[in-house]
């Protein structure tokens, strides 16, 4: 006779770049296929039950979701010291007890291939590379941006390109992260401007 042994849920609280947002990691994957989930209310949270819930603590103010991670962002008035035992705990209840994560995505949410080919059946309602331009820069997000975004507890999506200016939306920790123009000054910026000729300026579409 054999038994089922479930793997037991660890949960640990890493910082990211933006003071207002802490990420919660997990040992299991809570977001399959590249996908992203965020959601600024609990109004947002229909087939997030995990979102819905976290939505009950009153200095929840967003939930970002990908892969292995959920990213909360906080109210002013309560210090991380203050809440970040209690979060932790319920998120590791929470899975421990199989209850559903996701159950639908948003519809403006994109999974995304990890070896990315630039099809437009991938995207829903953001926007598709439709030149080659374009698809380098998705490329380039993708391979060399979005895994460093993502450490650090955000997202980044491609929006437009239109005379030389790159638009990316920056959602989960990187938005309204103080530090979330630099990086895309200094970093994004830098790496599109060298990788994909034409590129002159990347800016950040707000929510």
């Amino acid at each position: 006779m054999s038994l089922l042994i479930r793997k037991p849920v660890v949960i640990y609280a890493e910082g990211t770049p933006n003071p207002s947002s802490m990420k919660f990691v997990a040992n299991q994957l809570l977001v399959e296929n590249g996908a992203t989930a965020q959601y600024l209310s609990k109004q947002e949270t229909q087939g997030a039950p995990l979102a819905a819930k976290l939505f009950e603590f009153p200095f929840v103010k967003a939930i970002f979701m990908a892969s292995n991670f959920v990213t909360v962002s906080k109210t002013d008035n309560v210090q991380w010291e203050e809440v970040i035992h209690e979060l932790r705990d319920f998120i590791r209840v929470y899975i421990s007890e199989g209850k559903p994560i996701i159950t639908e995505l948003p519809k403006t949410e994109m999974p995304v291939d990890n070896t990315f080919k630039a099809k437009k059946e991938v995207f829903t309602e953001h926007s598709a590379p439709s030149t080659e331009a374009e698809a380098k820069i998705v490329e380039v997000l993708e391979q060399y941006i979005r895994p460093a975004v993502e450490s650090d507890g955000g997202s980044i999506t491609f929006k437009s390109f239109n005379e030389g200016i790159v638009t990316v939306q920056m959602r989960g920790a990187c938005s309204g992260c103080p530090s979330s123009t630099l990086t895309l000054k200094a970093g994004i910026e830098a790496l599109l401007k060298r990788m994909v000729p034409g590129v002159n300026e990347v800016v950040s579409e707000a929510l």
